[in-house]
């Protein structure tokens, strides 16, 4: 088979001589839903909003001293693991969506026209964005019938807007024609979720069957459930010493697949910020597919289609001659341009396929440092004693772990695309294109003219691991000792140099390997890649571990079980006390009055002792005790005070006293 018949098999659909190429041009779409006129609308509506919520919470304000125009202004309780996680996660994704075709469009904000000063409009763009779609989220802050009314009208309006818009213009000159479409889809399905979910609670709360989940994080049975959990004994497990078999092959398998597949736990929910940062991770990873795919791959496709006879005079010109045939010149390098294309849709495919087994090899690993650090296993993630208290860059990296983690996913993603791309192109070209046509085999060529030096490399590397099998290890008595010790320092001896060329390659692969490993994981922000004793010169490792100190220091199970049992304990004791003020007098109830009288005070003071207890080891409350106020705040880890610090103090204490005394 020739050249030109293998090419006509290999790719049959390759025009050698492609008709005049006319690019599609799209006309600028102007919806019926005004872009600029819809965000003047929904921005005056959702300050109407604000308002009508303002008005209910300042009424709030009245019967319930937690809630009010505080509580508005904080609409999500990040600290929560028991709340519905399902209109924060939902708004978040849809202000990603936003900030993400805020980069790419011409016209940052719909307000503004043409290109002066776009970067400004950009800065203004970056906090437009979320105070539009801050009401969205505030209208479930209340937990109030009006507010899910409003809630679900302004989902609806932005929502039916949305679609209308993308209906009524599909295809735009962004990127590519259907850019704007498939970059709106998960934008699409936040808001639907929001139409859907808001219409829920308002027929939950109509129907009396919604929990206030402003008053239900130390109410909820889920921290009494947890510590129950982590106290129950397990059944210890038999083993015996006749199944020392290794598990199954797929067994084994199974196994494996667990690590990377997260299956969620009665006795434990994700924070908050973890679920969000999974969804925006997951959002970010589409988008930055979607981005790279219609950038690259339609310029490829008409490059393709663009190749005419002039090629062949152009390679010329730098002294590649392809082929005497102009015709066959074209189909190879059309042929070779569609490997290109393929190796790039490959490279992205592959790109996204590793990031999402990442991610959910990351949940995984999320929960396991959780409970690790719950049950005070700090070596296991830190890798060195550290104090799990708030401070001031704990706090700065808990409020941007989120979004740090949708930048890194970016990144990696990127970075990850250019080398697969580059080490799929060496693979084709210099390897699998060479050996289907059996011509240009240069890797091979040069691999073959060293034959001798693989071969001393081979033969160096058997013979060492021959002898250290055969000759230089002994079994005596299911034991392993040295053997022939004067032989083995001198093939040592021997083998020196040619061990330095092993070194050699061994450094070589170690690059390899390091460098895929980082790529791999460059888009994690839960594993550090840097050596273990450095890691804190990580910055994304160092801000996901401040972030679990803030987590596990002000969201700790057991801590929040601890509270709701005392605010159990101390509403049990006043409603005994006024039930005992309206019991009708009489003699025959003195004695049962006496008894309820000594119980109470027995659970009093048990109630008095825990809430001592607590104050007491609450590290917050240090610097306002009277006793301490002399000492710095370096003198306390975790609210304990220090051994050391109280011994120097003492010993200053004792010098003044002689001191003083000496004096007088």
């Amino acid at each position: 088979m020739d050249k030109d018949a293998l090419l006509d098999y290999e790719y049959p659909d390759l025009d050698p001589v492609p008709s005049k190429i006319e690019k599609e041009i799209i006309p600028p779409c102007d919806p019926t839903a005004d872009d600029r006129l819809y965000h003047i609308c929904i921005t005056a509506i959702s300050l109407v909003v604000m308002l009508i919520l303002a008005v209910l919470a300042r009424r709030a304000k009245v019967g319930d001293r937690q809630k009010g125009l505080p509580a508005l202004l904080s609409p999500v309780n990040f600290l929560d693991h028991t709340q519905h996680k399902g209109l924060a996660v939902a708004v978040f994704g849809v202000l990603l969506c936003k900030l993400w075709g805020l980069i790419l469009l011409p016209n940052p904000l719909p307000f503004t026209t043409g290109s002066q000063n776009k970067q400004n409009w950009l800065i203004l763009g970056v906090f437009y964005y979320p105070a539009l779609y801050y009401p969205l989220l505030a209208c479930g802050t209340l937990h109030n019938k009006v507010g899910y009314v409003l809630g679900s009208l302004l989902s609806w309006t932005q929502f039916g807007v949305l679609v209308w818009q993308k209906i009524d213009c599909p295809r735009t000159s962004l990127v590519h024609k259907h850019f704007s479409l498939f970059s709106s889809l998960p934008q699409i399905a936040c808001l639907a979720f929001l139409s859907f979910q808001y219409p829920l609670l308002l027929f939950k709360g109509l129907k009396g069957t919604e929990k206030n989940n402003a008053t239900e994080d130390l109410s909820s049975s889920y921290y009494k459930d947890y510590v129950k959990k982590i106290l129950k004994k397990k059944k210890p497990t038999k083993v015996s010493s006749l199944t020392t078999e290794k598990p199954k092959l797929h067994r084994r398998i199974i196994d494996a697949v667990k690590l990377y597949i997260y299956t969620p736990e009665d006795a434990f929910r994700f924070p908050l910020k973890l679920a969000i940062s999974g969804v925006v991770s997951f959002i970010t990873l589409y988008q930055m597919g979607l981005l790279l795919i219609l950038t690259v791959v339609p310029n490829l496709q008409i490059a393709r289609l663009g190749v005419d006879e002039d090629v062949a005079n152009l390679l010329a010109g730098f002294k590649i001659m392809l082929s005497p045939d102009k015709k066959e010149v074209v189909r190879i390098v059309i042929y070779y341009i569609w490997c290109v294309e393929v190796c790039y849709i490959s490279a992205m495919t592959l790109s996204g396929l590793v990031n999402l087994v990442m991610l959910m090899q990351s949940m995984v690993l999320h929960r396991l440092n959780l409970k690790g650090l719950y049950r005070g296993d700090i070596y296991k993630v830190y890798n060195c004693q550290r104090s799990i208290r708030a401070s001031r860059p704990a706090l700065v990296c808990w409020m941007g772990y989120t979004s740090f983690t949708a930048a890194h996913i970016c990144f990696g993603m990127l970075i990850q695309t250019m080398v697969f791309f580059l080490c799929l192109l060496i693979l084709v070209f210099f390897i699998i294109i060479p050996v289907l046509h059996g011509e240009n085999l240069i890797l091979f060529q040069l691999l073959w003219s060293m034959w001798p030096f693989w071969l001393m490399i081979f033969l160096a590397l058997l013979i060492q691991h021959l002898t250290a099998r055969f000759w230089f290890i002994k079994k005596t008595a299911g034991t392993q000792d040295l053997d022939n010790r004067g032989n083995l320092f001198l093939l040592t001896y021997l083998l020196f140099p040619v061990n330095v060329l092993i070194g050699v390659l061994l450094a070589l692969w170690r690059l390899i390997i390091t460098a895929l490993f980082n790529i791999v994981h460059m888009g994690r922000m839960d594993i550090s890649l840097l050596n273990r004793n450095v890691e804190a010169f990580d910055p994304a490792y160092r801000c996901y571990a401040h972030y679990l100190k803030i987590e596990v220091n002000q969201s700790h199970p057991v801590m929040k079980a601890f509270c709701g049992m005392l605010l159990q304990s101390v509403g049990q004791e006043s409603n005994g006390a006024q039930r005992s003020r309206d019991a009708e007098e009489g003699i025959q109830l003195v004695q049962q009055e006496k008894k309820q009288h000594k119980v109470s005070s027995a659970k009093r003071a048990y109630g008095h002792w825990q809430i001592l207890y607590t104050l007491v080891n609450n590290p917050s409350l240090v610097s306002t005790r009277k006793h301490f106020q002399r000492h710095s705040a370096g003198s306390f880890v975790n609210g304990s005070f220090n051994r050391n610090t109280k011994e120097r103090g003492k010993k200053e204490t004792a010098t003044k006293e002689a001191g003083a005394s000496a004096t007088n």
